[in-house]
């Protein structure tokens, strides 16, 4: 049992609790970062599960992550290279393919392939959401308001929104405010006819939520998607070079060059409070250390259910945190491959298979997916998010060889009639998703030369995430600014006197973005009266 004093302590070493860590430690602060696991990064790691392959395990790729983060902790001379990808598909039942090339004069071309009426609709779209974009994109890292206390930084704070809203004039406030609570189905049914080219776009409205394509709220969530850039490309994606621990391992070696201690292998047990003020952290190992301040990288749940005493919580706020939405509705496998996969009438060197994948061709098919997670089975006809790094990034391989990696919906948390996850339904799931890509790729079941099946159970087991939601809380806009996680508490403060949050649960949400972490770096190093990180001031 050990016992140390530090000015402060974060508890997960995420990536938004080492982003936190970082600019508490460029500060000049004496900076402990407590880990479960044996390693860092939570849910963007890169593990070798099978001799020679590298897997982006959960995350798997990069593009929200801030740029201005990046420069301020100089993350690239720390080793994070991040190679965009291009264009992307989905595969058709009767042996035809939607590709979705990132030159836009390719991309009119083969929507007109599709429907010639689609080619001007997708630039209007394109106009729509990138208009969406610019509106969002600088309150990403400011802290918002609340808009109940009327504090002097709360007021100027609604302001700020206020003018910026008030600038988009009275047809797009109207279009705004209609936007941010319309299902992706309804919003991309009112620019396209054709059914495949609606069906690719509106994955990005579903993935790590337990919504559905016609949910309202969902066309937000695909304009989280779309918010990243990689190198100044807006909207674009890239894998990071060895996986997306590349990000992780990038941000720990900051934190450490700025003084900061890493302490791995041991959970939370529970934090110290007295009277109504943190004091430290107990950890499972029974090592107790020290800090008037501490911030959790942990969803809001886990904090303040499940690691904070019963009492020294208001009654209020602890039945909001249990309101707060977090469905667990995802899959994950990786798989290893011994050479590239081919795919039905698809050119070998099709310049769309560095990019991401799909096989459903309609919104219905999307939605009757969703439909199987409601009764809580995994969808017999999943969507499927699939890439092959590998083509862009050969370093997580031996040389000839693939690896891919699938992200699916829907997976529920809990299944029909209390079965478990354990044994012979996790393979199950696999093999659905398996045989839906050998329809489309006649040649991959015979590449296989091993998978890692993780579902929203094994997600939250072994990286902490609750219900294995990858975004700590779901994205709708009754969880957004001034009320996520919980209103009166967006600020990343918390009742408990001392005690932030850094996580996903805090705006602006989840990907691996590191805004939250470092937002509420700025908000600690203001209450300590040091100067730090101070963007939105």
């Amino acid at each position: 049992m050990k016992t140390e004093r530090y000015d402060a302590i974060v508890v997960g070493a995420g990536h938004n609790g080492l982003t936190t860590g970082c600019y508490l430690a460029k500060s000049g602060l004496k900076v402990l970062i407590v880990e479960r696991n044996d390693y860092i990064g939570g849910a963007a790691v890169s593990r070798e599960l099978y001799s020679g392959w590298t897997y982006s395990n959960c995350s798997y790729v990069c593009s929200l992550l801030r740029p201005e983060v990046v420069r301020d902790l100089d993350l690239a001379r720390h080793g994070l290279q991040v190679i965009p990808y291009e264009s992307g598909a989905t595969f058709m039942s009767n042996g035809d393919h939607f590709a979705y090339y990132s030159d836009h004069d390719a991309l009119r071309r083969e929507i007109a392939r599709h429907s010639k009426k689609d080619v001007d609709a997708y630039d209007r779209y394109s106009k729509f959401v990138t208009k969406q974009c610019r509106f969002i994109k600088p309150l990403l890292l400011r802290t918002p308001p609340d808009p109940v206390r009327f504090r002097p930084k709360d007021i100027q704070e609604l302001l700020y929104l206020g003018k910026r809203f008030h600038d988009l004039g009275p047809r797009d406030m109207a279009d705004t405010l209609r936007f941010y609570t319309m299902s992706v189905g309804e919003f991309l049914e009112e620019f396209f006819e054709s059914d495949v080219i609606k069906a690719h776009l509106a994955g990005s409205g579903i993935i790590g939520t337990g919504l559905g394509v016609y949910s309202p709220g969902t066309a937000y969530v695909l304009l989280h998607h779309y918010m990243g850039e990689v190198d100044g490309s807006i909207g674009a994606w890239g894998f990071t070079r060895g996986g997306m621990g590349g990000v992780s391992k990038a941000l720990g070696k900051a934190f450490e060059a700025s003084g900061g201690t890493i302490k791995a292998g041991s959970g939370l047990d529970r934090f110290l409070i007295k009277n109504g003020r943190v004091q430290g952290v107990v950890l499972d190992n029974g090592d107790t250390y020290t800090a008037d301040t501490v911030i959790s990288n942990m969803d809001v749940r886990r904090t303040f259910l499940n690691h904070v005493e019963d009492g020294e919580l208001p009654g209020d706020f602890v039945k909001a945190v249990k309101r707060f939405k977090i469905r667990g509705s995802s899959g994950k496998i990786n798989v290893a491959l011994d050479g590239a996969p081919t795919f039905n009438s698809v050119p070998e060197n099709a310049s769309f298979l560095r990019g991401d994948l799909h096989a459903s061709e309609s919104l219905d098919e999307l939605e009757r997916a969703y439909d199987a997670w409601k009764e809580g089975r995994w969808s017999e006809d999943p969507y499927f998010d699939m890439l092959i790094p590998t083509h862009v990034d050969p370093t997580m391989t031996p040389p000839g060889k693939h690896m891919m990696t699938l992200f699916i919906q829907y997976a529920p948390y809990e299944l029909a009639n209390g079965e478990s996850w354990d044994g012979p339904n996790r393979e199950a799931f696999a093999n659905t998703v398996i045989d839906k890509i050998s329809r489309y790729s006649p040649d991959f079941k015979d590449l296989i030369l091993h998978k890692e099946v993780r579902t929203p159970w094994d997600i939250e087991r072994e990286v902490g995430l609750t219900e294995g939601n990858i975004f700590q809380g779901e994205l709708t806009f009754d969880q957004l600014l001034f009320n996520r996680p919980v209103p009166g508490y967006a600020d990343y403060r918390s009742p408990i006197r001392g005690l932030y949050l850094c996580g996903s649960s805090a705006h602006p949400g989840g990907g691996v973005m590191a805004a939250p972490g470092a937002n509420a770096a700025r908000e600690v190093l203001s209450d300590l009266g040091r100067q730090g990180y101070g963007r939105a001031a």
